[in-house]
């Protein structure tokens, strides 16, 4: 029995290609939600969007405060480990979901396969990095998305037959999603033309917390739309901020959040975003679409080297001067990431086949 965790809406698109090469295969599986995400536009219509089974069960964690969350998310997941006793846990990426399950798992002596293993952006203040960290060095199986990921690991004295140059499984949902997300023409709903707006996103605590870095952002932004229309899909933790600020966004168009397929669309349509984000540093990089990342740091290096992302600590002039930059320098030409190729799953799903048939001589010469 493999057993797969999900828990927020970047899980959902990290793990939506690996459980359906598994339903293709026909392994024993079962899907748990921790419920970390729990709202309809924040979970409900990733699971449409992505076609992605319904779990088999939803373990109703909600909110709360990192250690609560993460309490309450290991609380409800010892006791469905026990019963369905999987031969692996396979968790994605950095949320409190993905470290809480694996911590259970690995102390329940039932190996663990980290999707998305051995990013870094070497800063702890990011609960994020805190779980990736917990994560990899819990997991018996890692999956890296670039090749800074694999370097990280054996600097941090992981073994090396645990790494695997897998690729990376959210550009897997996106070239399998791209086709339907621009038939939808998401930006046409709010009045803007194919490439004549920006596309942003906040929700990290170092820049939506903080009433300076918030209003800083704000003016930067306010400044962009007086140049360019911004869309502004807006979390919810990210909306309560905001509401609590008071700022006036104009210029800026303030939307509920979006599902998989609108978001992809709007991203692709895009002339550039701005974002905290990491997986969408990752996706625009895949579609060719700059991308100014409101970060002093990225744990996705590949990104700037071979992408189109560039760095810009919150700093209002900054912000300013490279987002009209962008608009005034040619349109960035596609490049080939390796291994984002829309295969990862399958190298994926492959090597926890053999895992689990070989058992405890897996890797062994």
């Amino acid at each position: 029995m493999i057993l797969s965790v999900v828990g927020a809406r970047p899980n959902f698109v990290k793990m939506a290609p690996v459980v359906r090469e598994i339903s293709r295969r026909k392994l024993p599986h079962m899907l748990v939600h921790t419920g970390q995400h729990y709202s309809p536009e924040m979970s409900d219509v990733f699971f449409r969007d992505l076609d992605l089974q319904k779990p088999d069960m939803n373990l109703g964690a909600g909110s709360g405060s990192h250690a609560s969350q993460t309490a309450e998310i290991m609380k409800a997941f010892e006791p469905v480990c026990a019963q369905a006793e999987p031969r692996i846990v396979i968790v994605a990426g950095d949320v409190n979901s993905t470290a809480a399950c694996a911590w259970t798992a690995a102390k329940m002596q039932v190996p663990v396969a980290h999707i998305e293993s051995g990013l870094r952006s070497f800063d702890r203040a990011m609960p994020e990095e805190i779980n990736r960290v917990i994560t990899d060095h819990l997991s018996s199986l890692l999956f890296a998305t670039e090749p800074s990921a694999r370097k990280n690991l054996l600097r941090e004295g992981v073994d090396a037959a645990k790494i695997f140059d897998s690729g990376n499984t959210m550009i897997d949902s996106l070239i399998r999603g791209l086709e339907k997300a621009l038939t939808r023409r998401a930006w046409e709903r709010y009045g803007f033309r194919e490439k004549s707006y920006a596309l942003l996103t906040l929700h990290r605590p170092e820049n939506v917390d903080r009433p300076s870095t918030l209003l800083e952002l704000n003016r930067a932004v306010c400044q962009i739309a007086s140049r360019i229309p911004v869309v502004f899909p807006i979390h919810p933790r990210t909306l309560q901020r905001i509401e609590v600020l008071g700022a006036e966004w104009s210029g800026v168009t303030l939307t509920e959040p979006l599902g998989y397929l609108d978001f992809l669309s709007l991203t692709a349509g895009s002339a550039f975003v701005m974002t905290d984000s990491g997986g969408l540093q990752e996706e625009t990089s895949a579609l060719a679409v700059p991308c100014i990342t409101l970060r002093k740091n990225t744990e996705r290096p590949v990104t700037l080297t071979q992408g189109t992302n560039r760095l810009c600590a919150v700093h209002e002039k900054k912000i300013i001067e490279q987002a009209f930059r962008i608009l005034e320098e040619p349109r960035p030409v596609p490049t080939a990431i390796p291994l984002w190729d829309g295969g990862a799953a399958e190298r994926i799903v492959s090597i926890l086949e053999k895992f689990l048939a070989e058992g405890d001589s897996f890797g062994r010469a």
